[in-house]
């Protein structure tokens, strides 16, 4: 394993160049280390445990990644999430910058004959990871998704921008009973997060994380027009902490919520996935083909792949930041303007933010 580890003033952030995940971040604050990003129980394993059809991305799997494409690689050959999740990265160039450090990474492979570059970006003083992937050239279309996932000791509260709906796919993830478990109903809808439908009848509370809810859920929240940036807000109950996912919902429209949480009975997950919450911002359907294809986001408006091509350049940018919190429950609003976050909630707290970053405007509200 090769570590590519950068710093700033109260920040670092952790790059395992074997796979492209995001092996540690630390952010530094009031005397604290919050540590908000998941690392599977199996990494330090020896490889002739784990099964040997095992993706390396499962192998290693830990951060947050990219995932181009998400889920099913059926266009073009490639592991499950696609070659950026799977394979070795380069570092381009690493260096200190006049408030903070810049790193630039290259994909070895290329995905659809495009070129893919991950950037990392720490500010002094910034609580956040500022990140950008760029695919250069190529054919056809793409989807992709980041893929972070956080780690909770006692479970969290969640808070999100205006979502238009939730949505469950039209099986679960695990339907097997002698493999593994869920709590929500597939498929589903319903554009109240308190109140989604479960299985067996009921609802279940899309903004509560339960450590008691022994799980394997995946449900898509589609993105409200609201001419803010897109966020999840998860307040971490054992850590007193909060961690804020950000995206522009014109280039990541969706957000795809995993809630694995000892769900899976079999190797290597064997019971011991144990609260965690992927929150996934994406472009994308299930499976490459699907998302180039006709899908159900597609009908509802929702676009779900980006268009390479040779002498063109795509690009999506994402934020994620962690900070202490005393309380237990999430804003229920974010703005960011003039170099500033804004958290309101039962109280009201202002953190450094590049405000420009993710290319919504020089104000930005949800």
């Amino acid at each position: 394993m090769t570590i590519s580890t950068i710093t700033a003033k109260g920040i670092s952030v952790s790059l395992d160049l074997t796979v492209g995940h995001l092996a540690d971040m630390v952010v530094d604050s009031g005397g604290r280390q919050l540590r908000p990003l998941h690392r599977a129980p199996w990494i330090d394993e020896p490889r002739e445990t784990l099964p040997k059809d095992l993706p390396e991305g499962t192998v290693r799997l830990s951060g947050d990644f990219l995932c181009a494409p998400f889920s099913r690689s059926d266009v073009e050959e490639a592991p499950l999430h696609g070659w950026p999740a799977n394979s070795a990265w380069d570092v381009v160039e690493s260096a200190a910058t006049a408030d903070g450090w810049r790193a630039v990474y290259r994909l070895r492979h290329k995905v659809m004959g495009a070129t893919v570059d991950k950037i990392l970006t720490l500010r002094d003083g910034h609580p956040f990871l500022y990140q950008e992937h760029v695919f250069a050239g190529g054919r056809g279309a793409i989807s992709v998704a980041h893929h972070p996932m956080i780690a909770m000791k006692g479970g969290g509260r969640l808070a999100f921008s205006p979502k238009r709906f939730a949505a469950t796919l039209d099986e679960p993830l695990e339907p097997d009973p002698a493999r593994g478990r869920f709590r929500l109903a597939y498929p589903a809808r319903s554009a109240d997060l308190g109140h989604f439908p479960a299985t067996g009848g009921g609802t279940l509370d899309l903004t509560e994380y339960r450590m008691e809810d022994r799980r394997e859920d995946f449900v898509t929240l589609v993105e409200a027009d609201h001419g803010g940036p897109g966020w999840t807000a998860l307040a971490r109950s054992a850590e007193d902490d909060l961690v804020v996912v950000l995206k522009n919902p014109a280039e990541l429209p969706i957000t795809m919520l995993w809630l694995s949480n000892g769900g899976r009975d079999y190797s290597p997950w064997n019971g011991r996935h144990l609260g965690v919450l992927g929150i996934e911002d994406g472009r994308a359907a299930i499976g490459h083909a699907a998302s180039i294809g006709d899908n159900w986001l597609k009908r509802e408006g929702v676009a779900t792949a980006f268009t390479l091509g040779e002498g063109q350049g795509v690009s999506f940018r994402h934020v994620i930041g962690a900070m202490p919190l005393s309380g237990g429950e999430p804003p229920h609003a974010v703005t960011t303007e003039n170099g500033r976050m804004r958290l309101a909630g039962a109280s009201a707290w202002e953190v450094p933010f590049d405000s420009d970053f993710l290319r919504i405007g020089p104000t930005a509200a949800a």
